[in-house]
């Protein structure tokens, strides 16, 4: 498995693949700053000719980012899930998607590419998350919820049953969302309340 970024988000995909029992064999990133992370040597650039049968992740967690950059790449997307996560057979996983430790996805839940579905994250039956999307360590997600592109799910936040969040919004850490959120909001708070609009 090749990764491409060598930060903090990185580490932790590292960490998945090493409990998968699977090797990381070259790291790119196109700050010259990042001179390694544990064991693994950084490329300083993306190079295509490099280990190109095998399979990348994009290891950035800012989704505009991880969006930009997977157009540029003509490595096959794979996906890196942690052991100790527990994921329903029949879920759809998108590619270039990662599922992190100790986390739960219930049946029939279709996932999108290059989602991350962070630390202790609990998604229930019936969800559909876009691509690009970051649900963030140990948020909830209750049945039949529905997740836009490029939208951030904040730290420890809940989404009840049936509610539809849109696309590039962001769910402030913490918030309870019991309303359906369109395009572009950033919301905040228990219930959560819309704070700022991109329209």
């Amino acid at each position: 498995m090749v990764i491409y970024g060598a930060g903090g988000h990185a580490k932790v995909i590292v960490s998945c693949i090493h409990a998968s029992n699977q090797l990381v064999t070259a790291v790119f990133d196109d700050d010259d700053s990042k001179i390694s992370i544990p064991d693994k040597t950084v490329i300083s650039k993306y190079d295509p000719s490099i280990f190109s049968d095998e399979h990348i992740v994009i290891a950035i967690g800012n989704n505009q980012i991880r969006r930009k950059i997977s157009q540029s790449i003509s490595h096959r997307f794979g996906n890196v899930i942690h052991p100790s996560s527990l994921v329903e057979k029949d879920v759809q996983l998108g590619l270039g998607t990662v599922v992190f430790h100790g986390s739960i996805i219930q049946c029939s839940n279709k996932i999108g590419n290059h989602v991350i579905i962070n630390t202790g994250v609990r998604i229930d039956h019936d969800c559909s998350i876009g691509d690009f999307v970051h649900i963030a360590p140990g948020a909830v997600l209750c049945g039949n919820v529905s997740i836009g592109e490029n939208t951030l799910v904040g730290a420890g936040s809940i989404i009840v049953p049936n509610i539809s969040i849109g696309s590039n919004c962001i769910i402030a850490a913490g918030s309870v969302i019991t309303k359906n959120v369109p395009d572009g909001c950033i919301v905040r708070g228990n219930p959560g309340k819309i704070i700022k609009t991109s329209h």
